[in-house]
């Protein structure tokens, strides 16, 4: 039995999808824990893309079972519509296969509209980025005791009771702060009776099924979402998402004991991507030609929202915190075929700001916002690495960055991934393995 943690290693985008897929073969149970349909992981299995918000990759897989943690906000519709996506592909998701905690919080069409009201009240310099889906305000209502659960769609009249208290509150923000048209709680309930009785057969208690598949000897995979410079307490704060990213949070937001953890991978480009506002010391800025190259090989549009992502050299002080927050015990590192045809490539070691030396991500956003990346140089590659599907058919100059990535960041690669194809992935060494 082993039970190991995926997260992002830099600002999400990291390519969490397909190692969570190449790892599920080994898993039993695959569990997501944090974040909403703001985050988007994308697949290639057979000629056939395939992009989740909510459900975890692993469904992917028929004989595994998924579940999604108490620590995930839920979007009704979207997790509807990813379940007929599936089904229309020929992949039936049933309640055997997909269990929903039933203490996940629900995403409302409110939280979407005040979403949406305050990004756009923001001034361009002071925009976080959010995809306006509502997951800000619905962490929110968690945190402040007043948002509905999954379970409550079990119990209509718990249901409606809560809405009422809560919809009063929101159209007050949305009428007198937003000048936005308030909305109708009867409504509101009404499209959720609906959708109550399509998931009801899917919420359960996700902490009871874990500790007893644990005890039975099950694997079991923990699936984060965005990135560790993204959680709301160790990231880029404000520029950050609404929950905590890091492996930590695959106890709490699946009620799974600490102690029963035995790995923790982190997923991370061979060079580094953001999407939306904040610090982003190793950016190329666009225009620049090694930052186009980056953008257009690496096909770096976000799975969520469709924009272009930002692209910089890779970041070993990015590195390094994620080896740290997360308490990481293997890399994986994902897109290094992008890095193919340049003759040398840059690896920041730390950062300067104000005669001040940083080997970490300055809490204070304006020196983060200052700082200036030291760089390295390594040698790069010309040779096309997509189809090589052995670590030592890799160039030397290839194998050379990985163990520079290695050295910089104080962790081995343990899987390397050279195309979006399940195939084009190297498995150095399995966590489920030797445990």
């Amino acid at each position: 039995m082993a039970s190991v943690v995926v997260v992002g290693a830099q600002w999400g985008d990291e390519g969490k999808g397909k190692v969570v897929d190449l790892l599920t073969r080994y898993a039993d149970y695959v569990v997501r824990f944090q974040g909403g349909n703001n985050a988007g992981h994308t697949l290639v299995v057979e000629g056939k893309q395939y992009i989740f918000h909510i459900i975890p990759s692993g469904i992917l897989y028929e004989d595994k079972v998924c579940a999604i943690g108490n620590g995930v906000i839920v979007d009704a519709e979207v997790l509807i519509r990813e379940m007929d996506d599936l089904a229309a592909k020929g992949l039936q998701v049933s309640p055997k296969r997909l269990l929903i905690s039933s203490n996940a919080h629900l995403i409302m069409p409110y939280h979407r509209l005040l979403d949406q009201a305050r990004e756009g009240v923001l001034s361009t310099s002071k925009k976080i980025g959010t995809t306006g889906r509502g997951i800000g305000p619905c962490y929110m209502d968690k945190v402040g005791r007043v948002g509905l659960k999954m379970g409550d769609l079990l119990d209509m009249a718990l249901f409606r009771e809560k809405l009422a208290v809560s919809i009063e509150e929101k159209n007050f923000l949305l009428t007198r702060l937003y000048q936005q048209p308030a909305i109708d709680a009867g409504a509101i309930a009404a499209e959720f009776e609906v959708l109550a009785e399509r998931l009801a057969p899917y919420i359960g208690n996700v902490s009871v099924v874990l500790d007893q598949a644990r005890k039975e000897g099950k694997h079991i995979l923990f699936e984060g979402a965005q990135g560790t410079q993204l959680d709301v307490d160790h990231g880029t704060y404000p520029f950050v998402t609404s929950s905590n990213t890091i492996a930590g949070n695959a106890c709490t937001g699946s009620g799974f004991g600490p102690v029963h953890i035995d790995a923790v991978i982190g997923i991370i480009k061979a060079y580094t991507t953001r999407v939306g506002g904040g610090p982003f010391p190793t950016e190329l800025l666009e225009g620049d030609a090694i930052g186009d190259h980056l953008q257009n090989k690496g096909h770096e549009f976000g799975a969520t929202t469709g924009r272009r992502r930002r692209c910089g050299w890779f970041d070993s002080v990015v590195a390094r915190d994620a080896v740290r927050l997360n308490g990481l015990t293997g890399l994986a590192v994902t897109k290094l075929d992008v890095l193919s045809g340049l003759k040398n490539l840059q690896l920041a070691t730390h950062y300067q700001v104000e005669d001040q030396r940083f080997d970490r991500m300055p809490e204070n956003i304006r020196q983060a916002a200052l700082v200036q990346p030291v760089y390295e140089t390594a040698q790069g590659w010309e040779e096309d690495i997509s189809a090589i599907r052995a670590y030592d058919d890799l160039p030397q100059s290839t194998r050379d960055y990985l163990q520079r990535l290695e050295d910089l960041s104080g962790v081995a690669p343990v899987i390397v991934s050279v195309g979006p194809e399940r195939e084009a992935t190297m498995l150095l060494r399995n966590p489920f393995e030797g445990v």
